[in-house]
């Protein structure tokens, strides 16, 4: 219930800030990724992801176009959705630290958990895309 005295909620970008140190994480992610295809690549195999030699590029790309639009909020729907799909297709596939012993099993465990968190960023800038858009 709101306030009757409290000022409408605007559809406005989220917090340029905010979204610059979001973005500042992805854009990492992406860079590293290019940077290191072939283990991705590899690790992708291993995981059984088909066509992993087009896929692990593919996908970094899409995580890397997708956090220009974040960062610039241009096209926010789409850039957010397509982080959605990024963080939902690659955590429990790669991350998968239920399957592993030791080490190897923590320190996927840590980047499973980071991925949710990062999904979450998602899904709270697909919120806000879609209520701009709808309100704008």
């Amino acid at each position: 219930m709101r306030d009757a005295d409290a000022p409408a909620a605007t559809a406005e970008a989220p917090s340029p800030l905010g979204r610059l140190l979001y973005s500042g994480v992805l854009a990492y992610m992406a860079l590293d990724g290019f940077k290191h295809n072939d283990k991705r690549v590899e690790a992708a195999a291993d995981s059984g992801v088909p066509m992993p030699d087009v896929m692990v590029p593919f996908v970094t790309g899409m995580l890397f176009v997708a956090n220009l639009g974040i960062a610039f909020w241009k096209y926010p729907r789409a850039s957010a959705g397509a982080l959605v799909v990024f963080f939902l297709g690659t955590t429990p596939v790669i991350h998968n630290y239920w399957t592993m012993e030791g080490e190897e099993r923590q320190g996927n465990k840590i980047n499973f958990c980071k991925n949710l968190a990062l999904l979450g960023g998602a899904v709270v800038l697909l919120d806000a895309a879609d209520r701009q858009q709808r309100e704008g």
